[in-house]
């Protein structure tokens, strides 16, 4: 590899790691219009595994913003991405993969008890498809597996021996 191919390639997990943080903190801020954005045109996104809709960007940003609706702090931590590079139409590097894990604590906007705990956390894998458009990266798909959630209410006590 050159260092000219080195350097694109550099260049080029920087921003999918700088597009999937964009994708974390509009979910997190409700910028709807921010996450419309992240997509390419035709982009889809699958959140059925969480309870949620498929569909293209703009109707899972309408689900999300009324789903999204009943916490009052939201915060996604999207971590261990693991970032590949593909072909499309035999030009390298015009496609990626990214998969990456999340933990994603919410508390519940009816939640006054001023606790610092969250009320809800799930987490999961996302997988993002993405391509290189003329506007840089964007989001051909994302599909979420979530594996794990905890839900509000009692919790058992822990068992001390």
């Amino acid at each position: 590899m050159t260092q000219r191919v080195e350097l694109a390639t550099v260049m080029d997990r920087l921003a999918v790691d700088e597009l999937i943080t964009d994708y974390a903190v509009s979910v997190d801020d409700g910028d709807w219009g921010a996450y419309r954005r992240l997509f390419a045109p035709g982009g889809r996104a699958d959140y059925r595994s969480a309870g949620g809709v498929e569909g293209d960007a703009g109707q899972v940003a309408a689900w999300l913003a009324e789903s999204l609706n009943l916490f009052s702090m939201r915060q996604h931590l999207i971590v261990n991405r693991r970032i590949s590079f593909g072909v499309l139409d035999h030009d390298t590097g015009d496609t990626a993969r990214v998969q990456a894990d999340y933990v994603n604590p919410m508390r519940l906007a009816s939640d006054g008890d001023g606790s610092s705990a969250p009320d809800f956390v799930c987490g999961g894998r996302y997988a993002f498809g993405l391509l290189r458009t003329d506007d840089g990266w964007r989001l051909r798909e994302v599909v979420v597996h979530e594996k794990w959630r905890r839900l509000p209410g009692p919790r058992p006590a822990p068992v001390i021996n």
